[in-house]
């Protein structure tokens, strides 16, 4: 078996991106599963080419996105990605789409086919704080996601994929007071965790993960 997983380069005038550096510190295989580690760039467009370039090369049975979600205190795997872009700042290459389709011949949004609620278990069980998330977004982590997505359910109907946000680390936080952070090497491990679920559950498992709002 092999996982795809892809970090972003850093953006919006950070000069890190815990999730590529987390990606970076993963095992070489985990449950059994050869892990093939990808960066891709914080862009519109370009950086689902680069993954589905990675499909084409590596032929992964599970592809699963990380990006940065500042703000948030746990590891959060996405259970569902919209089809818009509307990008609040620029991207890395000075595009900022407006209320785009990302796909015109796409649904109004897809599902994670991965294990989420599994994916949370196995960090929460392992003292990592996680939760289900019910929204990418309209950035490009969504528009990764979905793109991600939509080649699952057009293209690669034997893939399972998602995406996971992560926090900051502390050293982005010095300058932003009350900003919840966790350790480089914690959200590695929950990474890694969650990587573990997917490969060793074929369905998720049935546990309350909801929100009231």
């Amino acid at each position: 078996m092999k996982v795809l997983i892809t970090g972003f380069d850093p953006f919006g005038g950070e000069s890190i991106n815990p999730a590529l550096e987390a990606v970076k510190l993963l095992p070489e295989t985990i449950s059994g599963a050869e892990v093939i580690k990808l960066e891709i760039p914080t862009v519109f467009r370009k950086s689902v080419a680069c993954i589905e370039e990675a499909i084409e090369k590596h032929n992964p049975d599970i592809v699963i996105s990380i990006g940065q979600a500042g703000g948030r205190f746990g590891i959060t795997p996405e259970r569902v990605a919209i089809n818009v872009d509307d990008a609040r700042i620029k991207d890395n290459e000075e595009n900022q789409p407006i209320d785009i389709k990302i796909q015109n011949d796409g649904e109004n949004a897809y599902f994670s086919n991965l294990p989420i609620k599994a994916m949370v278990k196995e960090m929460t069980d392992n003292g990592i704080p996680g939760a289900v998330s019910n929204t990418g977004g309209t950035f490009v982590c969504n528009h990764v996601m979905y793109g991600i997505l939509y080649l699952v359910n057009t293209k690669y109907p034997n893939i399972k994929g998602g995406f996971i946000h992560v926090p900051y680390i502390p050293s982005q936080v010095i300058a932003k007071p009350n900003m919840p952070s966790m350790s480089l090497n914690d959200i590695a491990k929950g990474l890694e965790l969650c990587i573990k679920a997917a490969v060793e559950n074929n369905e998720d498992v049935k546990l309350i993960g909801g929100t009231i709002c």
